[in-house]
């Protein structure tokens, strides 16, 4: 389950900030490593809520720096929410 979370959430990090798949690490900071921009933060949010069919808090979601915390984080979340 973990594999499929983090493959889906590398499709979501991708498509919205258009970065090959074979580019994105767990350890990448959205910002400092894939260029993200505030804009594309709310953009990836939207998608991986979309993505998953869960809701997450705007706050928490904005405090998540690199991919593999967004794994956490909607793993969390799809736990909280099932």
């Amino acid at each position: 389950m973990s594999d499929d979370i983090a493959a889906r959430v590398i499709k979501c990090v991708s498509e919205v900030l258009e970065v090959s798949e074979a580019d994105i690490k767990m350890e990448h900071s959205f910002v400092d490593d894939l260029d993200a921009e505030s804009i594309q933060s709310v953009e990836l949010m939207a998608a991986l809520e979309e993505e998953f069919d869960i809701e997450l808090d705007e706050d928490q979601a904005m405090a998540v720096k690199t991919v593999g915390a967004a794994v956490e984080f909607i793993k969390k979340c799809i736990e909280e929410q099932t």
